[in-house]
This record gives structure tokens, sequence and C-alpha cells, in this order.
């Protein structure tokens, strides 16, 4: 029995599910219930692996708590890749405690790591490099170095590091064809694809053309004044004045930079940033109240001018003037960015992630649905969301926090 089981956790190890399966599949002790939810999950049934798991933990004796703990873990790895990212954490940390105090440092070092990426999905880094931290990474399987090394890039992507991101994935990748497991290899692959994907557009003097995060880095030390529609910001180099909580005021700044060095007519900015359809005296009034503010607002920045037809933007010692677009700005895009990772999300998931109510995204989901742009399976709260990737668009490492720091 000794033999089957150790040479069942061998095939896993080495990403090979089914040779797991050929030795325990019939058995139905507790070792054998979680090698074969384990390897359920490797071959994607989610849901048996983690019915499989769960009774799994409850055939440990009390004696057995690593073993247990390994079973938690495995299922919460699970929720992860199903993102049912409010799946309890304090149980996982509980078994990474476990796992540590009887000396199994590689899998408390596994439990650490998928903490880590479910803070990375959340926009929580500064919490996700604290976990990666604490946990070291010395003497860990190479599969282990992959998956930190996976979410190092993902810290540095998010943060506009594409250097240390590169650098990351580079270890990454050796580290995979060390483990010779196609799945981890596949992964790096599909995450160095993030730093060859247009991650914004750029919009200068009425003409546009996508950037790469390289790019868009080596922009946040551009001398031009740029208008940032990630932030909602207007900056030059280390001078930046938020507008994100003034929406008419940024919806006019960019108006203003999108057509300088030309002017933008009044008729145009109120249907701009008013939506007025039909233009009357009192949306003349209140552009002149609006573009006062804006005018205030850009003082260290920018001035703006009245002409005959409506107004200029008049940068401050500067001869550029740019827009940092997002690469798709249709209704709900941020929402499309998540589902563009291909793996299916659940309402609740995708609004932790997004940081608004469940609610909304399921008023959101239904409307993607209807002009089939995502597609669901499952009912209830097995419900699931998934769309294929679509080239060229952002992808779930981008989000939610925004591109740039300011």
């Amino acid at each position: 029995m000794e033999s089957l089981i150790t040479a069942a956790a061998r095939a896993l190890e080495a990403g090979d599910p089914l040779g797991a399966l050929n030795r325990v599949a019939l058995r139905n002790d507790a070792p054998s219930l979680a090698l074969r939810g384990i390897a359920m999950a490797q071959l994607g049934d989610l849901a048996k692996a983690k019915t499989l798991l769960r009774s799994a933990a409850r055939a440990f004796g009390p004696r057995e708590a690593v073993a247990r703990a390994r079973c938690v873990v495995a299922e919460a790895e699970i929720a992860l890749v199903s993102r049912d990212l409010s799946w309890p954490v304090k149980t996982l940390a509980a078994a990474r405690a476990t796992l540590e105090r009887h000396g199994d440092l590689a899998n408390a070092a596994h439990a650490g790591h998928i903490e880590a990426r479910r803070l990375l999905l959340l926009g929580r880094l500064d919490e996700a490099e604290r976990t990666l931290a604490a946990l070291g990474n010395s003497a860990l399987p190479p599969a282990s170095h992959v998956v930190r090394e996976l979410v190092v890039a993902g810290i540095a992507i998010r943060r506009l590091k594409t250097g240390d991101a590169r650098t990351a994935l580079d270890r990454a990748g050796r580290a995979a064809r060390q483990a010779k497991i196609p799945a981890l290899m596949a992964e790096v692959d599909n995450a160095n694809l993030v730093l060859d994907t247009p991650a914004a557009r750029l919009i200068k003097r009425g003409e546009e053309h996508p950037l790469l995060l390289g790019e868009v880095e080596r922009l946040a030390s551009s001398t031009a004044l740029v208008v940032d529609t990630f932030h909602h910001v207007v900056r030059r180099q280390g001078v930046a004045v938020p507008l994100g909580t003034r929406p008419v005021l940024f919806a006019l700044a960019r108006l203003l930079a999108q057509a300088w060095p030309a002017d933008v007519t009044r008729d145009r900015l109120i249907g701009g940033a008013f939506q007025a359809r039909h233009v009357d005296e009192s949306h003349r009034a209140r552009l002149r109240v609006e573009i006062g503010r804006l005018r205030t607002q850009l003082k260290p920045l920018a001035d703006i001018s009245a002409t005959k037809q409506g107004f200029v933007l008049a940068p401050r010692k500067t001869r550029d003037v740019l827009v940092l677009a997002r690469p798709n700005e249709e209704k709900h895009a941020a929402l499309l960015a998540f589902l563009t990772d291909g793996e299916p999300w659940s309402s609740s998931a995708l609004a932790l992630a997004l940081g608004i109510s469940p609610r909304t995204v399921q008023r959101a989901l239904e409307e993607l649905a209807r002009s089939n742009k995502v597609q669901c399976f499952g009912h209830g709260r097995a419900r699931r969301w998934m769309t294929p990737p679509v080239p060229g668009f952002p992808t779930g490492l981008l989000l939610p926090t925004p591109l740039l720091k300011t």
C-alpha cells in the first residue's frame, strides 16, 4: 500500500494525474482519497476534486493533523482556481501554521503562495509582498519556485516595473523547465505574453497608437503633460492633479487634451462632459463654471484659454500633451478584463476584486451575456462566468489596481 501511495504522490508531483489515478483510483482510504482529489483537480474536475479532498480530510484520524492540513491547502488552491475568493482564509492560515509546526515547510510555503496569489488578484500588493517575504525562497522545490516568481512578476507588472517582471519570469521559466511540468511552463509563457501585449493607448494630436507595458513605464518619466485615464489624474513628471472625484472636470480635461493644440467647441465639451443631447443656455452657463473650476485645479500644470468657438488647453513648461487611455473603453471593460484570464469566475469573486457590489456585477454580467460577450454555466452559488481571451485586451494581471502609481 505504502509503495502505491508513494508512487501516486510522485506522479502528481511530476504533473502526471493519470499515472497517479492508475495506482489509487479504486482505493477509498484517506491517503488515496486525497491523492485522487489532487489528481482530479489537475485534470480540471474541480467539483469532484473538492468532494474527494473533503472526504479525505474527514477520514484522516485526529493524530494525522499534517495530512488534514494538506487537504485544506489543496482545497484552497481549488478555490483560487475556481475564483472563489471568499473561501475562508483563516482556515488556510491555520493549515499553514500546522504544517510549519510539523516541519512540512514545502507545503507550508505552498499555502503561503496561494494566499499571496489571492491577494494579488484582489490588488492588495503590499500584503502579497509581505506574505512572500515571510516565506523566504530557500529550500523550495522547483514547482514552488515557479509559483513564487509568478507572484513576484504579477506584483512588478501592477507596479509598472517591467524590468523586475521580466527577471522574475526568467527565473520562473528556468524553474518550470527544471520541474518538467508542462502546465507550469504554459503558465509562465502566458505570463510573458502580458509584457508583449498592448496595455494602453496613447492619444496625441488627434492620433492614437497602442503602448506596451514597458512604453507605459517610460511614459511615467516623460516631460509631457499627461491626462491619465487609469488614475483619473493630470500630471507632468512629479506634479499630479487628481480628478478621480471630479468626473466632469476630468472629462473636460481629456477632451481638451485630445484636441490639443486645437480648441474644442462649447457644444462638444457640453455633450462630452454633461452627456447632454440638446444644448441650452443653462448648459453653457454650467460649462463656464466647470471650466473655471478646472482652470483652478490645473493652475500648476496648464491654463485654459477661451477661443471664439470654445476653449483650448495651454500647457506650462512643456510642448507635449498626451492622453493615456485604456486599450478598450467599452462599458464594463474592467469586468471583461478579469474574465479574459480564461478562468471561471463567480459574481461574488468579481465583486471582491473590483470593489463593487455583487448586484452591480450581476447586472453587468447579464447585460454582457445578452450581447454574447460572456457565458455562464452552473446554477445558484455554483454559477461561473467566463469568456475566451481576446487578443490585444488587457489581462487580469493589470487589474484591479491602475497601471500607474501617482
